[in-house]
């Protein structure tokens, strides 16, 4: 049994214990005490804390760091996208796997230990099991105008098993991309399929002012865009409701869901998501880097509802540290209690990844994935320095971590 010691102790089930000290054997949390115990590894001035849960990231578009520039509207940004990819269309084209890989190294120097990752080809699958991060990958299905939705989600089922992590701790859902690129027969066959398997799910939802024109009016840039595409079809109309109105008619909300992003998210909108038990993950500087505007982070939990956070892709975040995407939150939401915003960042995460009973909190009998985060010795509220930006040279993980002296 290894035990560290150190000036705090973040259970987050809990209060910050002053000098507690946090016990592991094979790999799991053997014990939480609050005085420094003998013998223990005493990290100094640090915060021992549950690593982070980054609930909403694509893996698979690390490649495309720096090739599309920031923008003051969504659809030029998702068009630049859409280019972008055009010119990788093999999967396991080698440039596409090795920056994927730096992505999840990147993370986990970052204090990440859980990530829920999008991927539309799972390609990422082998690579976060070789790398021994946990994940629940998104299977991301797009088709506006499917022949048979049933099929689609059945074969996007059995793909998904084949991919999926013999110890858990990969683990694989289905997940419909957004309203406007996803038919209504698919997004019930996606929905069904996740009831059947009790798996959670997640979806692109009130992002930008071209969705929530598009499920209104049924008109505008995305509209536009799937008659370019040749994947209109007549046999859909607009419901002329919100985005989220929208799937709650369609019977997709519920606790399993999780709702990424809602910049456009009206009260009415936050309250139903309260009611349905659904997550709201937050990726906020993604949300300005491609023009949508910030989310309003303070009514989300004004609302109580449940929220998570994601840094989203390397095409729109200038890195995959979740402490940075704190530090945002913190500036959006000045008034939102610090312990609020990190309990967040690691247990709702977890519990919404479906991964609450492995991460998440410091508990016994937990995965040991915890980190040390070094702090000036004039730190008074830890939880506030904690969401106030932390580098990766900051970072221990606990297995690797040495004496200070």
């Amino acid at each position: 049994m290894k035990t560290y010691t150190a000036e705090w102790v973040l259970p987050v089930a809990g209060e910050p214990v002053h000098r507690g000290s946090v016990s592991i054997e094979n790999g799991r949390i053997a014990g939480v005490d609050d005085r420094p115990l003998p013998g223990a590894i005493d990290l100094g001035h640090a915060a021992i804390m549950p690593a982070l849960v980054n609930a909403h990231t694509h893996l698979e578009l690390s490649y495309l760091q720096g090739a599309i520039p920031p923008s003051d509207g969504f659809m030029g940004w998702i068009g630049g996208i859409m280019a972008a990819r055009r010119g990788y269309p093999d999967p396991n084209d080698a440039r596409i796997l090795d920056r994927a890989r730096a992505g999840i190294a990147e993370a986990r120097a970052s204090g990440t230990g859980l990530v829920g990752d999008i991927s539309n080809t799972l390609v990422t699958a082998p690579l976060l099991r070789d790398a021994g991060m946990a994940a629940r990958i998104f299977y991301e299905l797009l088709r506006f105008n499917p022949t048979d939705a049933h099929a689609m989600a059945r074969d996007a089922r059995t793909k998904a098993d084949t991919v999926a992590s013999d110890d858990g701790m990969v683990r694989v859902s289905l997940a419909p991309h957004a309203p406007y690129s996803v038919a209504p027969s698919l997004m019930r066959a996606i929905a069904r399929a996740s009831q059947r398997y009790r798996l959670p799910l997640s979806v692109h939802l009130g992002e930008s002012v071209e969705e929530v024109e598009f499920v209104k009016r049924g008109t505008g840039a995305w509209r536009t865009v799937l008659e370019e595409l040749n994947v209109w079809t007549d046999a859909w109309q607009a419901p002329g409701t919100s985005p989220v109105e929208y799937l709650e008619d369609l019977g997709f909300l519920d606790a399993r869901v999780l709702a990424v992003h809602g910049v456009q998210f009206a009260g009415t909108d936050l309250d139903l998501l309260r009611a349905r038990g659904v997550t709201l993950v937050s990726c906020p500087r993604s949300n300005r880097y491609v023009g949508v505007g910030s989310p309003p982070l303070e009514a989300f939990y004004a609302t109580k509802v449940h929220v998570a956070f994601g840094t989203d892709s390397l095409a729109s975040v200038e890195d995959l540290n979740l402490f940075a995407e704190l530090a945002e939150a913190r500036r959006l939401a000045p008034r939102v209690p610090a312990r609020a915003l990190l309990e967040s960042a690691t247990r709702r995460g977890a519990e919404a990844l479906g991964f609450g009973s492995e991460f998440g909190t410091i508990e016994p009998r937990k995965r040991a994935q915890l980190i040390a985060v070094r702090a000036p010795a004039g730190v008074d509220d830890v939880e506030e320095y904690l969401v106030g930006g932390i580098e990766p040279s900051a970072i221990q993980w606990l297995e690797s971590a040495q004496i200070v002296n």
